[in-house]
Formats: structure tokens, sequence, C-alpha cells
């Protein structure tokens, strides 16, 4: 399992003293961007394949306050994909520093052509890449049925 740490900012914390949901956010995109840095998705490679990702949505379950002091540790899997890497699915989750697990996350995007401002599949070496990644146990094959149960996707880019 992809795992990145993070130290809590006094930027991060909300009116509440704990973990504002924007931080949530940017540490689950910083993640998913180290991973795919990691793997192939460098700038130089989305820019050949004039490629970029597009989040559908992002479902958030909170268990725990977090408050700053420790550290945080978020992981990144592979909950679904579409058989030609059109779709994917990432679930995140968030442990304290003693392992336990303190929220989870449910995402879904697409991957889309940033000349014609569609969705397009990925290419063999990307799709290869992030299939790769650590899957969680109720993973699934993606079917554009799946991208449209809470509606139609962004401005139906499909």
């Amino acid at each position: 399992m992809y795992l990145k740490e993070f130290e809590i900012r006094w930027n991060d914390i909300d009116a509440n003293r704990h973990l504002a949901n924007s931080a949530y956010i940017n540490y689950m995109s910083h993640t998913r961007l180290s991973y795919m840095l990691e793997n192939g998705f460098g700038q130089a490679n989305m820019v050949a394949n004039n490629i970029g990702p597009v989040v559908f949505y992002e479902h958030m379950f909170y268990f725990k306050e977090v408050f700053p002091g420790k550290p945080i540790t978020v992981s990144i899997e592979l909950k679904g994909i579409s058989q030609d890497g059109m779709y994917f699915s990432f679930q995140h989750n968030f442990f304290d520093h003693t392992g336990r697990n303190i929220a989870r996350c449910e995402m879904m995007g697409g991957w889309i052509d940033l000349a014609k401002r569609k969705l397009r599949c990925l290419p063999e070496d990307l799709f290869s890449s992030l299939n790769k990644l650590d899957k969680t146990e109720d993973f699934y094959i993606i079917t554009k049925e799946h991208t449209r149960k809470h509606g139609q996707t962004p401005r139906d880019l499909s």
C-alpha cells in the first residue's frame, strides 16, 4: 500500500481547532500526485499524451478528530478502474500516529484529453502502471453506469 506522511500545519486547522476538511482534500491530492509522479505520470508524460485527471466526486467519512502536534499518514489504493482506463476510483485512508484509521475517502475521476476537452482512455503504459497500484478488497471494474450513480458526470464530459 502506498503511504504518505504529513505534518499538520497551522493553516491546516479550522475554527474548531482540528484538521479542516480542505486539508484532508489537499493531503489526498498530494498523495495521489506523489504516487503518480513515482509511477510514470510526470508532467512530461502527461504533456506528451495531452491528458489530465478530472475529479467527479470525493466522499469523505470522518471517524475521529485530528489535532496538530502529531503526524498523520494517508494511503491510496485502487478501488476501481474501467477496462480502458478512462475512469478510475481511489480509496484513501487516514491514519493517526498510532495507526488508528481516523477517516476515509472514496473518489472517482477520469482522464480528459486537454485539446478535445473530452474523456479519453489511458495509453497502455499508463494504464498498466495505474493498474499495478494495490487494490481494495472491494475492487471493481468501472462501467459508464457507475459514473452516473449520483447523476450525470460533471458537464457530461463523456
